[in-house]
């Protein structure tokens, strides 16, 4: 009975630990999806600078009209660079929420085993029940 109650309280500590690692797959999957939201809206906004400045149609004479076809190119590299590094975050963000399932999966075996240990404890506390005696005969007597 001593081993299955140290055994229980071994799995209530490991219960803890895992509870712990799933807090900081937690907080890490949020700075990851916080990471992600800020790139998707500097790509988008960096998307919508090149197409504004792309439509624009007042260039004075040539010099200007280069310019501004210097300017949008860099721009349009700019998205480019932003949206792939939008997608590399996405990437990780979806794989720190893949850690975080793992995780809460972990803590939730700790914590049916520390369950079943518990019932099982329980049930060798409890005396055994008698059954009541068989009569001798038929039950016609």
């Amino acid at each position: 009975m001593q081993a299955e109650r140290k055994r229980l309280a071994r799995l209530t500590r490991l219960e803890r630990v895992r509870a712990i690692a799933k807090q900081a797959a937690a907080t890490a999957a949020a700075e990851a999806e916080g990471t992600l939201s800020q790139l998707e809206r500097l790509a988008a906004r960096t998307g919508q600078m090149v197409t504004d400045y792309g439509t624009r149609a007042d260039a004075a004479d040539g010099l200007a009209l280069r310019q501004l076809s210097r300017f949008v190119d860099g721009l349009q590299g700019i998205a480019t660079s932003t949206e792939a590094d939008a997608r590399r975050a996405r990437t990780i963000a979806d794989g720190k929420q893949a850690e975080l399932a793992a995780a809460e999966r972990r803590r939730a075996a700790v914590e049916d085993r520390i369950g079943q240990q518990a019932r099982s404890i329980a049930a060798k506390a409890q005396p055994p029940v008698l059954g009541t005696r068989r009569g001798f005969g038929t039950g016609l007597e």
